[in-house]
């Protein structure tokens, strides 16, 4: 006679998504329905506030049987029947740690993203793939469901293990009725009618074909029909004529990058400065003789992302906008009649105040002297900056009004200064090598940040140009890529010292 199992099920969830609600939910439906039920839970403390793993184990009960049955209090590999993770890389931890088999376990999970630490912190672009992520989990579950959770929890009013009860409950894994599911909702009663929304959209969506769900992931990365992607005709004459000069001027391959360069630039300073962006296209151009498209759309792409640096005037702008506090007030939940403080932590150098200045009266702050030490005292400690109050807000408002002399401070002297020499270095390496000065273009990825982390991303920018000059005709591209990669890996340099003594640059 075979001997009766439990159900055992493991619930991965990061802080505040209420993953100790769903497991006691698990365990008052089981317990309420003749089953043993027990529930543990080890919290994490690193990446993104801290992911638990919570278990549960469920076993039916036998009247015959005087013994309560010993459960376990962790999951172990190989010997899980469900996964609920609240979000992607949570599945993909699972699937790591060996929860998932495809003998065995039916995973649940929502698609949307909270990017880790280290996907945030890298200099380069860290995201973990998600096609690569839903590909592993899919081939390592039995069954594997998965929807954005996040946005069901956010239409219904509710939060996602809300949404996970009901796409448990749609799987059909568990011996439990949907009116059993819903009893234990209503039987905990707090924020029974949202959580019954978010677990109804939960279970309509579980319950949906799987091969529908992976066609709707296929074409949510498909690009979009060229009518949907054309926008409005711009009531502003000024932003028609830059638009209409991207048309004309630049190659349809390249329209979509230098578009939005256009639109990030205006945003940034102007319509003016947004010109000088094509400006600066046009000339590159023109001095490059027959540039492959490539070359064209990395330089519009990169080009944008450098005109647009990083100032103090820029940080203050995206702080004090209405959107952020918007976004904030979402993103924690906050209802319309509850007050929300918001403290900004700013330590600015004596380099950011200087370059904030007219360009004469910043060179002289700058020096050593009397008054620069005053001010670089006056720096050391930073300060704490609350925006919600109305005294932090108008402090921040007023450095962002500066916008209007922008283009006057000594910091937009510097930026246009490097910026014309990337430019001039670009066209010296297509007269050569086309395809090195792509990645000459691609190097200005390590230009980025405010405060010290441009500073390091600077220094080891011109560490890097400084290797393309010595280096001349003979830097292969993939060499040049090489660099740029360990640049990126380690934004105190060391990688890319190590790489330039390796190929003989340093």
């Amino acid at each position: 006679m075979t001997q009766a199992q439990p159900i055992k099920i493991a619930i991965l969830a990061m802080g505040g998504e209420g993953g100790g609600v769903l497991a006691d939910w698990i365990v008052d439906l089981g317990e309420h329905n003749g089953y043993y039920a027990q529930t543990t839970s080890v919290p994490g403390v690193a990446q993104r506030t801290g992911a638990t793993i919570y278990y549960v184990e469920l076993f039916a009960r036998d009247e015959t049987e005087a013994r309560a049955p010993i459960l376990a209090l962790m999951p172990l590999p190989g010997d899980v029947d469900v996964v609920l993770a609240s979000e992607l890389m949570e599945a993909g931890r699972a699937v790591q740690r060996g929860l998932v088999t495809p003998e065995r376990t039916t995973l649940v999970a929502s698609t949307h993203r909270v990017y880790s630490i280290a996907e945030k912190t890298a200099m380069g672009d860290g995201r973990v793939d998600d096609r690569a992520l839903i590909a592993h989990a899919g081939q390592a579950a039995k069954r594997f469901v998965r929807f954005d959770m996040a946005q069901a929890a956010e239409a219904s009013g509710s939060v996602i293990s809300a949404v996970l009860f009901g796409a448990l409950a749609g799987t059909g894994v568990l011996p439990f009725s949907r009116r059993q599911f819903e009893e234990t909702i209503e039987r905990g009663g707090v924020g029974v009618k949202p959580s019954l929304r978010a677990f109804d959209l939960g279970h309509a969506r579980a319950g949906a074909d799987e091969a529908a769900d992976g066609a709707k992931d296929e074409a949510r990365n498909q690009p979009q029909d060229k009518a949907q992607q054309r926008a409005p005709a711009p009531r502003d004459p000024a932003v028609a004529r830059l638009l209409e000069r991207v048309r004309t001027e630049l190659p349809v391959e390249v329209q979509s990058f230098a578009v939005e360069g256009v639109r990030r630039l205006i945003d940034y300073q102007d319509p003016d400065y947004a010109a000088l962006y094509l400006d600066r296209l046009a000339k590159l151009r023109g001095k490059v003789a027959d540039a492959p498209e490539i070359l064209l759309r990395e330089t519009a792409r990169h080009l944008a992302l450098w005109m647009s640096y990083e100032d103090t005037i820029r940080v203050a702008d995206l702080k004090t906008r209405a959107s952020r506090f918007e976004r904030v007030r979402g993103e924690v939940r906050a209802q319309a009649d509850q007050l929300l403080a918001i403290n900004e932590f700013m330590h600015p150098r004596i380099e950011e105040i200087c370059e904030t200045l007219p360009a004469g009266i910043g060179r002289w702050l700058a020096r050593p002297h009397a008054v620069h030490r005053l001010v670089e005292r006056h720096t050391k400690a930073g300060r704490v900056i609350k925006t919600s109050s109305l005294r932090g807000y108008l402090m921040l408002h007023a450095v962002a009004r500066l916008r209007g002399m922008r283009r006057r401070t000594l910091r937009y002297e510097l930026e246009t200064a490097r910026i014309e020499a990337w430019l001039q270095q670009i066209v010296q390496s297509a007269q050569h090598n086309p395809a090195l000065a792509v990645e000459v273009a691609q190097c200005q990825r390590l230009v980025k940040g405010y405060s010290d982390t441009h500073a390091r991303g600077l220094a080891n920018y011109q560490t890097l140009m400084g290797a393309v000059v010595h280096a001349g005709a003979r830097l292969a591209p993939a060499t040049l890529r090489e660099l740029r990669d360990a640049a990126l890996a380690d934004e105190h340099g060391h990688k890319l010292r190590a790489a330039l003594a390796r190929h003989a640059l340093a």
